[in-house]
Order: C-alpha cells, then structure tokens, then sequence
C-alpha cells in the first residue's frame, strides 16, 4: 500500500501536468497546419503537363500562390478523365479551402465539382469549364472568339476560297467545343470555303502527325489546316513537310514557345495567342478572394491575340 506521502506526491504531479497541458498553445503540435495558422490551402487539378500550354499555366499559379502566401497542391491527371476524378478526391480530403481545375474532359469532371459541392468547397475551373456542378467563377480566354480569329485568318490568307482540314482536341473538352464553334461561326458562312476533314488528334503533336499522316493519304486535295491548339499543329506541320506540302497554310492556338518559334521562322502561318500564365495567376487570385469571403466575377476573361509574325 502507498504512503500517504507518496499519494500526495503522485496528486500534486497530476494536477501541474494538467495544468501545464492546459496552457500549452493550440497550435503547436500536430493536427492540419492550414486550418491551425489560418493559411489558406488551394488544390489545382490540372489535365496534363506534357501540354507546355499547362506547364506554363501550373508555373503562373505557383508563382501568385508564393506572392500572395498561400499552399498550393498541384495534381496532374496525365489527360485520363478517371485520373482526375481519383485526385481531385485526394485534394478535398486534404482539406483545402478552395479547387481550382482545368477539366480534361468538361462532363465527366462534373461528378468531382459535385463532390467538392458537397464538400462545402468552392470550385474555380481555369482554361476549360464544366458541363454542370457549381462553379463560383471561370477563368480563361473566350475560345469562340479565338476560333473565330483563326477563321477569319484563313479566310483572307485563302482569298474566300478553298479546301480547309480541321484538327480537334479532346472530344468532351470546352475547349474543343469553343474554338471549333468560333471556326466554323466564320468559315461556314463562306460559301467557296469547304472543311474536308475534321478528326480529333486530343491535343498532342504525336497525335496531331498521326491524324495528318492518315488525312494526307486519303485526300491531299486542301489548302488549310486549323488545328485547335499548337502542339496539334506542329505535328501536322511534320508531316506536310514530309509530304512536300509546305504550301499548306496551318493555324494552333495557345502561342506556345515552340509555336512562336514556328511562326518566326516562317513555318507556322499563325496562332491564337493566349496567356497561360495570366490564367493559372487568375484563378489563384480568385480562389484566394473567395476563400476570404470576398465577391468575384463569374467569367473572368483573358486577353486573345493573333500572332502571325
């Protein structure tokens, strides 16, 4: 049996441990640092970063989430609409305060927003949207009307007339959808103007070739091609050369590195410029504005140009 000494001292060590525990600060220890110290966690789900146009949206948005001193977890679905699905669920399940994803496929991205909804997380989709779920503001450029400026391009470069191939990205995607929409608001209305092809190559410049090389072998007679973003582009650019058809005027769109390079040395006849890196700074910005309670535009637009030289 203990002493009463010993009872005592165990009691009096008892309550100074307690107490001590007590007035430690909440803070310290472990528990979701982000929800202790107040910072603001953001997720960005991107489609893809073998697309330097993403790479170049990615770099934009890390470099405003260090501005403004936000976390930012980035999540790449490789292009797989499943892929994104799957690590859009990791990122809520980390807590953040606010998703920002630009969609690889707008439908099916819908039932990962819904899930976010649920969540009590806002959603900001940047370059493409969604076909449903709430979205509390779109970030990107106004595709129709870059479709458009592709179109009235080839329409003047054709004199009004001619046979035109039309490359498109991702079946499902806004941005196909959009810029197809633009293109063919425009050369539709030419009657001397005739598209003779249109087969998605998904936005990749292997594909891109691919689809050309094939286009080429069952019908050469053309004198245009719109491809819906520069890497589909360049690797329709490949194969014409190999075929010896490089008086074959070709528009992208995104104004990548390579693409300007391109167009400089007079192989490219022109593409769409837009700004990746505003976009991903945008819809940092405005997921930093909503997580702080503050009111945002629905679409936020960014600036189109056409480059040709």
């Amino acid at each position: 049996m203990l002493s009463k000494f010993k009872l005592g001292l165990i009691a009096f060590l008892t309550v100074g441990l307690l107490v001590a525990c007590s007035t430690e600060s909440p803070t310290s220890g472990g528990g979701d640092d982000s929800e202790d110290d107040g910072e603001i966690h953001i997720g960005l789900a991107v489609s893809t970063q073998n697309n330097p146009f993403f790479v170049t949206l990615k770099e934009g948005a890390e470099a405003k989430a260090d501005e403004l001193g936000v976390e930012l977890t980035v999540v790449d679905a490789q292009d797989d609409a499943a892929t994104q699905l799957s690590s859009i669920e990791d990122l809520i399940q980390q807590d953040i305060d606010v998703l920002v994803v630009n969609p690889t496929d707008s439908e099916a991205v819908v039932s990962a927003i819904e899930t976010a909804n649920d969540a009590g997380i806002p959603v900001v989709t940047v370059d493409r949207s969604a076909d449903g779920g709430e979205v509390v503001a779109h970030v990107a450029s106004d595709n129709v009307d870059g479709g458009e400026m592709a179109g009235n391009f080839i329409v003047e470069q054709l004199g009004g007339e001619g046979n035109v191939v039309e490359l498109e990205g991702i079946p499902g995607s806004s941005a196909a959808r959009e810029r197809g929409e633009g293109f063919h608001n425009i050369v539709d209305e030419e009657s001397g103007i005739e598209v003779v092809a249109q087969q998605p190559a998904d936005f990749e410049r292997s594909e891109g070739l691919t689809v050309m090389e094939n286009i080429i072998q069952s019908n050469s007679d053309f004198d245009a091609v719109f491809a819906h973003n520069d890497e589909m582009a360049l690797g329709a650019l490949e194969a014409l050369e190999a075929a010896g058809m490089e008086d074959v005027i070709v528009v992208g769109f995104d104004a990548t590195d390579d693409a300007v390079a391109a167009v400089e040395a007079g192989t490219l006849d022109a593409t769409v410029a837009q700004q990746p890196a505003i976009i991903g700074e945008q819809g940092i910005e405005a997921a930093v504005s909503i997580a702080n309670g503050e009111e945002v535009e629905e679409f936020l637009p960014v600036e189109l140009d056409l480059i040709t030289e």
